[in-house]
């Protein structure tokens, strides 16, 4: 695999297994990827310690989390507050960037009644939350959003302190608001939510209250998005490829690339994936003129 790709201004570096760990540590499956206000690169991996801290350089400077997530899944970050899934558990789960927990939504162990028997497999019923979340996102009002799931179709809003204000989508392949494993969203500054519709190969929009806006399609099961201050789009796709677009869903940039179950973008441009069967983060660092 080549080790520059992109162009123009989005031309990168590819930096393979990037992150050094203690002596005689090895990464689990790395599930998701995200970084703080000083861009520290935070790893949510399938193991104990599940959530691995390094500095920019790839410096690891700690860890957390040990007992306390069964299956890592999703990781977001927003004003240094951290924002994680424990799939296989049906909760979501808001903690500092030192570890301490804040909030947990749903109930350990009970996934909700959707008929649906394997992961990814069909879902006979839309149900509440959660039966295998993917990702909670806070939204600009400061409700919390979350993709529901492995087992389940649907996107779900909450309150701030927990509370179930509404859930929207349904089990289907084609038509707007249908979804087969919603697998992460993202949301804008203008209140615009975008999910990963997973096995659909398209990518959703809806405003904040859970109206169908449009769809972004010719995509391989697209797996994590990320847009910066800019409103440039990151996606990670399970092809497995890189593809960078605007705001109106237009390619930018698109190039093959390792496994990117997790996508994050730190201040700089760079861009990191988190990959589940390599067991490893990637680094794609941005090349400036």
């Amino acid at each position: 695999m080549a080790n520059t790709v992109g162009a123009g201004q989005y031309t990168y570096e590819l930096i393979e297994r990037w992150g050094t760990l203690p002596s005689g540590w090895t990464f689990g499956p790395v599930s998701a990827v995200a970084t703080d206000s000083q861009d520290r690169v935070y790893a949510f991996q399938r193991k104990d310690p599940p959530v691995l801290i390094f500095d920019r350089l790839g410096n690891y400077l700690g860890s957390w989390g040990e007992h306390a997530i069964t299956d890592p899944h999703g990781f977001y970050i927003k004003h240094d507050v951290a924002y994680l899934t424990d799939r296989d558990d049906h909760v979501v789960l808001k903690y500092t960037l030192d570890g301490k927990p804040l909030r947990l939504i749903g109930e350990r162990g009970r996934p909700s009644d959707t008929g649906c028997q394997t992961d990814g497999g069909p879902v006979l019923r839309a149900a509440g939350p959660f039966n295998k979340p993917t990702e909670m996102v806070p939204g600009p009002n400061g409700d919390l959003y979350v993709t529901d799931g492995y087992r389940n179709s649907r996107v779900h809003r909450f309150s701030a302190d927990g509370r179930l204000i509404s859930s929207w989508g349904e089990p289907g392949k084609q038509d707007p608001g249908q979804f087969h494993l919603p697998h992460s969203l993202w949301i804008d500054e203008q209140g615009t939510i975008y999910v990963c519709d997973r096995e659909n190969n398209r990518i959703q929009l809806f405003s904040l209250e859970g109206r169908y806006l449009a769809q972004w399609r010719d995509l391989d099961r697209p797996a994590d998005i990320y847009i910066d201050a800019n409103g440039t789009v990151y996606v990670s796709d399970l092809k497995p490829s890189v593809i960078i677009m605007d705001t109106s869903g237009n390619k930018i940039a698109r190039w093959e690339s390792p496994v990117g179950h997790g996508l994050w973008v730190d201040s700089r441009g760079n861009i990191y994936l988190a990959d589940v069967p390599g067991h490893a983060i990637h680094k794609y660092r941005r090349r400036r003129a």
